[in-house]
């Protein structure tokens, strides 16, 4: 078990709000939202706050599958059985635009650390890439032959990884579109598929009841757990990269030491299949959801580092009880995460701006923000017009043939 002198992980809040299976959950870059999607169409902004109403946004025709907060915290993009992908602005009005990006169930949505691309998976058997404010199409990889369930970019956005129902897991590079490696470790579908917060490693979950752990570089094997005793839904990276929680069909989450490659918690809570799972971008806190239509959000309560203004926890001295060295090689991600734009110098140094300027910064950033979707709204209705106007005209040419002279 954890040292004697670390909290377990404890629940702080659970949220209910959504009325069947809860799909998926995403928090904010600043924790100070989280957002679900369920199988009842909807999608569900949860304020951290305290007594503050949490916003219940509609518009998908179909189950909600997948959500992913954009890097800034300023859009949120959805997928859904209804085959279309919504990006929203997360505020008390809800606006989104749409856009048809598959011919099958979208899967899986995931922003690139830029914010500029966003990756798309789906059971039409393609994994798309967009750019993320014209949600212009950009390119497909076509090599999976069954559903994919999940696809993600690299920490640094050259590499892409997906996850399918053919047992394999593929690396793609996303300049040349090339399929780097195909993992075919798994005995049954692959549920899910993460980076290591460094970019070296990726970790796999299957409906064979497993994790799997590679190196994204030599591809090879690391690590293999076998601890859950049903489908294993949806796993996530601590911010440190040293440890690793798990959801799965058996009602628990388990949370892995990577460093000891062991078993460190289980935690029971959802009644039901737990479905998904998410540690906050600092990994203070974990969100879960269930088919029993519940929202959980833990307190990790392990790992305390100083990354300026936002605090995560420092993990403990990587030596084992038995001296010998842990079996994985992980290098803890410096500074944290490129989408931690607060955060650009080493964890102990204290990095701050003045109030002021950050709120004019955050001012303008949303109205570019809004700008964009403003722009991508007027292209999509231009689109629309142009559509119209070709039928019209192909309308016209078949009356005009049928004419007889």
């Amino acid at each position: 078990m954890a040292a004697p002198s670390q909290e377990d992980p404890s629940l702080e809040r659970h949220f209910k709000g959504h009325r069947d299976a809860v799909t998926c959950v995403d928090f904010s870059l600043n924790t100070k939202h989280l957002a679900s999607g369920s199988m009842d169409s909807t999608l569900m902004i949860w304020h951290m706050k305290p007594q503050s109403r949490a916003y219940r946004f509609t518009g998908h025709k179909d189950a909600v599958t997948c959500v992913n907060f954009s890097p800034s915290g300023h859009l949120l993009a959805s997928g859904s059985r209804d085959k279309t992908v919504r990006i929203w602005v997360p505020n008390v009005k809800g606006e989104s635009t749409v856009f048809r990006a598959h011919t099958a169930t979208v899967r899986s949505v995931h922003f690139c650390s830029d914010g500029q691309s966003l990756v798309t998976a789906s059971d039409d058997k393609t994994v798309k890439v967009w750019s993320t404010h014209r949600q212009r199409f950009l390119f497909s990889l076509t090599q999976h032959i069954n559903w994919v369930r999940c696809a993600k970019f690299s920490p640094d956005g050259r590499l892409i990884v997906s996850a399918s129902d053919d047992k394999t897991v593929k690396l793609w590079d996303k300049t040349s579109r090339e399929c780097i490696h195909s993992y075919c470790e798994h005995g049954g579908f692959v549920t899910y598929v993460d980076f290591h917060p460094s970019g070296t490693c990726i970790a796999a979950a299957g409906m064979d009841n497993t994790v799997k752990v590679w190196d994204a570089r030599t591809h090879r094997l690391l690590q293999h757990y076998q601890l859950h005793s049903a489908a294993v839904n949806a796993l996530s990276f601590h911010p440190s990269g040293n440890y690793l929680i798990t959801a799965s069909s058996d009602s628990t989450l388990k949370i892995l030491d990577l460093m000891e490659g062991r078993l460190l918690y289980t935690l029971h809570g959802h009644q039901g299949p737990a479905t998904t799972v998410a540690f906050s971008r600092t990994g203070e806190y974990f969100a879960s959801g269930g088919s029993d239509e519940q929202v959980m959000v833990w307190k990790s309560n392990f790992d305390i580092v100083d990354y300026g203004d936002m605090k995560a926890r420092r993990p403990p001295p990587l030596t084992s009880s038995s001296g010998t060295l842990p079996k994985m090689d992980l290098p803890v991600p410096p500074g944290r995460d490129r989408s931690l734009e607060s955060v650009q110098g080493e964890p102990q140094e204290s990095i701050s701006m003045p109030q002021t300027l950050t709120s004019t910064l955050e001012h303008i950033v949303g109205q570019l923000d809004i700008l964009t979707q403003t722009v991508s709204i007027l292209e999509q209705r231009l689109t629309l017009t142009e559509d119209r106007l070709k039928q019209c005209l192909e309308n016209q040419q078949l009356i005009m043939q049928r004419t007889p002279p």
